[in-house]
């Protein structure tokens, strides 16, 4: 079986998922590594995989300052995955507001069988007291915010196509950074990625529409 990464590239024509990245700087852009779908009618909000990958590798540091081992803490969960930092002016907040609305809707017993991780892209700035303290006003308090070395979370990221660049500082001070805006659905079924949502597209009308299935390990 050919792994993700090449089967996309094969495919990148007709699959790529180019997204612009947020930034607190000017206008500058990134890109999300393609992936293939077999499903040519998805709406835009989402995309079907055609071949699931895995669940990143990675300890981080949550917001207690507790290590967190994203595969056996989420082990048999559904699980969100979104790559983004607190300073962010437009996706970070939209994104996690949706899906906190859409968490909030569901039955407590559903809201446990799935676990939203925010991983941040600015460590240097994104302290565990600070990342607690905005997925709380941004999202809501259940959410798992993650922050550690950043060549170790960009690895991770590209390895399930979400492109991303350090933060920089221009002459006057102001700070950059880039990122993908994917949401990535891990199946609690194989806790394997089956389905993204395109960032700033997928409304919180669309993740309550989707999250009983996806917590049944179904696709949507």
């Amino acid at each position: 079986m050919r792994k993700p990464t090449v089967l996309a590239a094969a495919l990148t024509a007709a699959a790529a998922l180019t997204l612009s990245a947020c930034s607190s700087g000017a206008g500058t852009e990134g890109k999300d590594e393609p992936f293939a779908s077999t499903d040519a009618t998805a709406p835009p909000a989402k995309r079907v995989l055609d071949q699931p990958f895995t669940k990143p590798d990675l300890v981080l540091t949550d917001t207690h300052g507790d290590k967190f081992d994203l595969r056996k803490e989420t082990k048999g969960r559904l699980t969100l995955l979104y790559f983004g930092y607190t300073n962010c002016p437009d996706a970070c907040p939209l994104t996690v507001s949706n899906l906190g609305l859409a968490y909030k809707d569901l039955p407590k017993a559903d809201q446990d069988k799935m676990r939203v991780v925010f991983v941040t892209t600015d460590p240097e700035r994104d302290t565990p007291k600070e990342l607690g303290k905005w997925l709380r006003s941004a999202g809501d308090a259940d959410f798992i915010g993650l922050s550690g070395d950043f060549g170790s979370v960009q690895a991770a990221a590209r390895s399930v196509g979400v492109g991303m660049e350090p933060a920089t500082k221009d002459a006057k001070g102001k700070v950059s950074a880039t990122h993908g805006k994917t949401v990535l659905a891990f199946s609690p079924k194989d806790d394997k990625g089956h389905v993204l949502y395109h960032g700033q597209e997928a409304t919180a009308a669309d993740y309550t529409k989707d999250l009983p299935k996806l917590i049944k390990g179904r696709t949507p």
